[in-house]
C-alpha cells in the first residue's frame, strides 16, 4: 500500500476529470445517464485510492460502515417515488453537512496534533458551513415532505435573532481561531446548528428550488472543507466542483424569479406582506369549468397543444397518464410539445426528471426561453398542476410579489385548460389570475384520474 501511495494524486486527478465530465454529462437529460455512470467510476477510483493512502486504516469499521451506507442507499434509490425525490436531495445534503461537522470536531479533539493557522481556519470555516448545511437541509426536508409548515415562519423578531446568532457563531468561532480554545468551537458549531434553523424556517414553500440548490452548493464547500481538514486533494477538487456548480445554479434559479439571491434568503414570498392570494378569496371571483371530455375534444380537435407540467403532476404520479395522452392525440395529428419552467416542481430540473422517467422523448421537451414566442400560435395549452409558474400576475400586476418573475405566458394562448383539485393558492401562497380568463377551463379532481379520463375520450374508449 505504501508503494502505491505514491501513485495516489494521480488517481485523484482521473477522478477529478471523471467528475468534470460529470458535469458535463448532467447538463442534459439526454446525457444525464452517461454523466451520472463517470461520477460512479471517478467515486469508485477515490475510494479505492484512499485504502492505500490511509495510515493505519481499521478496515472492519471502515468497510462496515461502507456496507451500511450502500445499504441505505441502495434501498431508498429503488422505493424513493419520483414525488419524494426533492426531499430525498435535501436529506442527502444534510449528511454531507453532518460529516463534515463530525470530521472537523474529531480533528479539533485528535490528541498530539497541532493546527497551524490555516489548518484554524480551516476547520472554523469548514465546520460551520457544515453546521448550518445540516440543520437547513434537515428544515428543507421537512418542508417539502410536508412535515413541516410550507408557510414562512414570520415576525419582526426574527431578522435580529438571525443578526444575533449569525454574529455570535463569527466570534466565537474567531476566538477558537486566534486561541484554539476547544469550548469556543463547540460553541460555534453549537450556534451554527441553531442558526440553520432560523435561517431556512422563514423561506417559503415557493423559494425551495432555489434553497435546495444552494443547499447542494453549500454542502460541497462543506466537502472542501473536509479535503483540506484531511489533506484530501479529492475531496477538494470533487467539493469545489460541487459548490460552484451548486453556486451558479442557485443564480440561474434566481435569475429565472426575477429574484436577488439575498431576498429570497432574507425576503421570501408573502413576508413582509399579505399575499396576493390572501388578499382576495377565490371564490369572489368568476371562472369557467368543465370536464374532462370537453377538454379532449378541443385537444383532438386542436392543430398545436401544449403541456405545462407542475408539482401537482408529480404528487398525482400522472406522468405515464399524461405521456399515454401525448400519444394519442399524436396519433390524430396533433402536435404535442411540452413546456418547462427552471423553477417548476420542488428542485432544480425537477420536472425534466419527471417526463425522462416516462420516456418522454427530448426532443418534445422545451425550456421557457424556447417556447415562449410559440405560444400566440398554441391551439390549447393544458397546464397540470403548476401554478405560479404560468401566473399573469408576474406580467401584468406590479403589486404582486412575483411582478417581473419570468413565466411560461400560457395566457396568451388560444385557450388554457388547467387540472387542478381545486381553486386554493399554489406553494407561494399566490392567487392565479390564468385560472379567471374568459379564454381558461378549469378542470377539478386528481390528475393522474383527469388525464387518465382524457386519455379514454381522446381513444374513443370512454363510453
Amino acid at each position: 500500500m505504501q508503494n502505491f501511495s505514491q501513485y495516489a494524486d494521480w488517481a485523484y486527478l482521473v477522478g477529478a476529470v471523471l467528475f468534470i465530465l460529470t458535469l458535463r454529462g448532467l447538463s442534459s437529460p439526454a446525457s444525464a445517464v452517461r454523466g451520472n455512470r463517470y461520477g460512479m467510476f471517478g467515486m469508485a477510483l477515490a475510494v479505492i485510492s484512499t485504502f492505500f493512502v490511509a495510515v493505519n486504516p481499521n478496515m472492519a469499521m471502515i468497510i462496515a460502515a461502507m456496507v451500511l451506507g450502500a445499504f441505505v442507499g441502495i434501498l431508498r434509490a429503488r422505493t424513493v417515488p419520483m414525488t419524494q425525490m426533492p426531499e430525498t436531495v435535501a436529506m442527502m445534503h444534510s449528511l454531507v453537512g453532518l460529516a463534515a461537522v463530525l470530521i472537523a470536531v474529531a480533528a479539533v479533539f485528535h490528541p498530539g496534533v497541532f493546527h497551524d493557522t490555516v489548518h484554524r481556519f480551516e476547520l472554523f470555516v469548514g465546520c460551520f458551513v457544515g453546521a448550518i448545511t445540516f440543520t437547513a437541509s434537515v428544515i428543507a426536508w421537512g418542508k417539502l415532505s410536508a412535515k413541516l409548515a410550507a408557510r414562512p415562519l414570520k415576525g419582526v423578531w426574527v431578522k435580529p435573532v438571525q443578526t444575533v446568532l449569525f454574529l455570535a457563531m463569527l466570534g466565537f468561532g474567531i476566538n477558537y481561531f486566534v486561541s484554539q480554545n476547544i469550548d469556543s468551537f463547540l460553541v460555534m458549531t453549537a450556534i451554527a446548528l441553531v442558526f440553520g434553523y432560523f435561517w431556512i424556517a422563514p423561506i417559503g414553500g415557493g423559494d425551495m428550488p432555489v434553497v435546495v440548490s444552494l443547499l447542494n452548493s453549500l454542502s460541497g464547500w462543506a466537502a472542501a472543507g473536509v479535503g483540506f481538514t484531511l489533506n484530501n486533494s479529492m475531496l477538494i477538487i470533487a467539493g469545489s466542483l460541487v459548490g460552484s456548480s451548486g453556486a451558479i445554479l442557485s443564480y440561474i434559479m434566481c435569475r429565472a424569479m426575477n429574484r436577488s439571491l439575498l431576498n429570497v434568503l432574507f425576503g421570501g414570498f408573502g413576508t413582509a406582506t399579505a399575499a396576493a392570494g390572501e388578499a382576495t378569496e377565490a371564490g369572489e371571483r368568476n371562472y369557467r369549468s368543465g370536464s374532462p371530455d370537453d377538454a379532449a375534444f378541443m385537444m383532438s380537435h386542436a392543430d398545436h397543444v401544449v403541456i405545462v407540467p407542475g408539482y401537482g403532476l408529480a404528487q398525482a404520479r400522472a406522468q405515464n397518464a399524461v405521456k399515454e395522452l401525448a400519444e394519442a392525440l399524436k396519433e390524430k395529428g396533433v402536435t404535442v410539445r411540452y413546456a418547462i419552467h427552471p423553477v417548476a416542481g420542488r428542485m432544480p430540473g425537477h420536472m425534466n426528471v419527471l417526463l425522462a422517467e416516462a420516456d418522454v422523448s427530448y426532443e418534445d421537451v422545451f425550456e421557457m426561453d424556447a417556447i415562449n414566442s410559440d405560444f400566440p400560435s398554441t391551439d390549447v395549452v393544458l397546464v397540470i398542476g403548476a401554478n405560479d409558474v404560468v401566473n399573469p400576475a408576474a406580467k401584468d400586476n406590479p403589486s404582486s410579489p412575483i411582478y417581473g418573475m419570468p413565466i411560461l405566458e400560457a395566457h396568451r394562448a388560444r385557450t388554457v385548460m388547467v387540472i387542478k383539485r381545486s381553486m386554493a393558492t399554489g406553494y407561494a401562497g399566490l392567487d392565479n389570475d390564468l385560472f379567471y380568463l374568459d379564454k381558461t377551463m378549469m378542470i377539478f379532481g386528481d390528475a393522474k384520474k383527469v388525464v387518465e379520463d382524457m386519455v379514454k375520450a381522446v381513444s374513443g374508449k370512454g363510453h
